[in-house]
């Protein structure tokens, strides 16, 4: 399922909801729907900023996780696959990141499922 993400502050930012999940937990957000307030702004920017910062620190676990997981089908090994191409967390979140400071830098709300 996507997520749209809107403010006054930017163009609207489409996300798949399992990518959209791990930032608005991070956030203590709702997926389905939920605002952010130009109020939470700036510790929403400042959150989503320590955890790209955290994951670059860490990007091959995250990137074996997702191999395994990509890789290993219901019947075992899957020794005939394609290889993955690999997104990163900071690239995900890069859209919604630049969103928020907008919002931050011009006051407005970041709205979705609205």
């Amino acid at each position: 399922m996507l997520i749209t993400f809107k403010s006054k502050a930017a163009a609207e930012v489409l996300m798949y909801e399992e990518h959209a999940r791990r930032i608005l937990e991070l956030l203590n957000k709702d997926v389905r729907r939920g605002v952010i307030t130009s109020q939470e702004a700036p510790d929403a920017v400042a959150k989503l900023e320590a955890e790209i910062a955290e994951s670059r620190l860490h990007p091959t676990s995250e990137e074996v996780r997702r191999d395994v997981l990509a890789h290993h089908g219901d019947e075992g090994d899957d020794n005939e696959h394609e290889p993955v191409e690999f997104v990163s967390f900071a690239t995900r979140a890069y859209p919604l990141l630049e969103m928020l400071r907008a919002a931050r830098n011009e006051g407005k709300d970041v709205m979705w499922g609205v």
